[in-house]
């Protein structure tokens, strides 16, 4: 198992989970599906994340916000409107959404079969993308329905594989192999314990920018660039079991721009840095299925302050995280470079310095 940031000394705050992972909440489980063939220049895949487990939806509490909109997420419009969604979140690569999307709404038919029998149901499931097109012929559309059903079904709620994994597979981040990164954090609020934690994809920034716990790592180590300018993406889902309203979630969500600002990223012009946060607390039936007055729990939101610090300390070790589980991997377009990994040992030794 490749060794993860704090396994190299990095000293960030917090206290984590017993995973250190999303999965460190109650009930979420993660999948993927990782396509890789350099026959056919192929280097990506889909990362699935199941909120709640069950053959009978419940809604999902959650919110969302973007930081640079240069990207995909469906099914946000009626998060926005109804402070909820249903069914798991897929993330892949730009050309593969509809393929996602199709697939994630096969297997919630499937999976759902007696509610979607029973009602007038619709499947809406939330796919977010970046852009692995330097790694992956992505014009192939190698991503097919049956690869998101398959990230769904492989789904588990252990340790969370890092790097190149699902839809992290073809991704570069400060232009050092990116990927899939999680972290999580525990605190204490009201009396309560709760677990705020994050799974990024990232391919986002370039070398310059890239610092780490306020070491500027991408200037001590900026050979083998890969571009002039941003032409990546981020997407952060947060996930937690603290009960929180429709207004405290998508404040929630807003912090992953201070939690991915902290790697060094402005949120540059090219970027689509689009955040998803949910929590799953405050289980119950459909709406429209539910009395005419419903009751549920949330924390006070002057109160939060611990778990937005949660958030961004979590995201921020998630996106070292993918980094840390990084390998070379040649380019596809342009041909003939190599996208190096960020080296472990030289990011050891640069937080041995005083």
């Amino acid at each position: 198992m490749m060794p993860r940031a704090r396994d190299l000394g990095l000293p960030f705050p917090g206290t984590t989970g017993p995973l250190n992972a999303i999965t460190d909440v109650p009930g979420v489980a993660v999948g993927f599906c990782t396509l890789t063939d350099p026959a056919k220049r192929m280097r990506t895949g889909v990362t699935a994340i199941l909120p709640r487990p069950g053959t009978e939806p419940q809604p999902v509490w959650a919110g969302q916000y973007a930081l640079n909109g240069n990207g995909e997420m469906t099914g946000t419009h009626w998060i926005n409107d109804a402070g909820y969604f249903l069914g798991p979140i897929l993330i892949t690569n730009t050309h593969g959404v509809g393929a996602a999307h199709l697939g994630a709404t096969r297997w919630m038919i499937d999976n759902y079969a007696d509610y979607f029998s029973r009602e007038h149901a619709w499947a809406m499931p939330i796919v977010a993308e970046t852009y692995d097109g330097v790694l992956n012929d992505i014009n192939a559309l190698h991503v097919e329905p049956d690869h998101a059903i398959a990230a769904l079904n492989a789904r588990s709620t252990g340790p969370v594989a890092e790097g190149s994994t699902g839809g992290g597979n073809g991704m570069i981040c400060y232009e050092f192999k990116g990927g899939t990164g999680t972290s999580s954090r525990r605190i204490d609020l009201g009396r309560q314990g709760y677990t705020v934690a994050a799974l990024v994809q990232a391919n986002h920034g370039i070398r310059p920018w890239l610092t780490i716990l306020g070491k500027p790592v991408g200037q001590l180590m900026p050979e083998d660039a890969l571009y002039s300018g941003e032409m990546g993406s981020i997407i952060v889902i947060v996930a937690t079991d603290a009960p929180l309203s429709g207004l405290a979630l998508r404040q929630l969500a807003k912090r992953a721009a201070i939690g991915i600002g902290r790697g060094g990223t402005p949120g540059g012009n090219n970027s689509g840095d689009i955040f998803l946060a949910f929590s799953t607390a405050n289980a119950g039936p459909m709406p429209q299925f539910a009395p005419a007055l419903v009751s549920k729990q949330e924390l006070n939101i002057e109160l939060l302050d611990s778990l937005y610090l949660a958030a961004v300390q979590s995201i921020e070790e998630a996106v070292v995280n993918a980094l840390v589980a990084g390998g070379d991997v040649a380019t596809v377009k342009p041909e003939g470079l190599v996208c190096r990994a960020l080296d472990a040992e030289r990011l050891k030794a640069i937080f041995r310095q005083t």
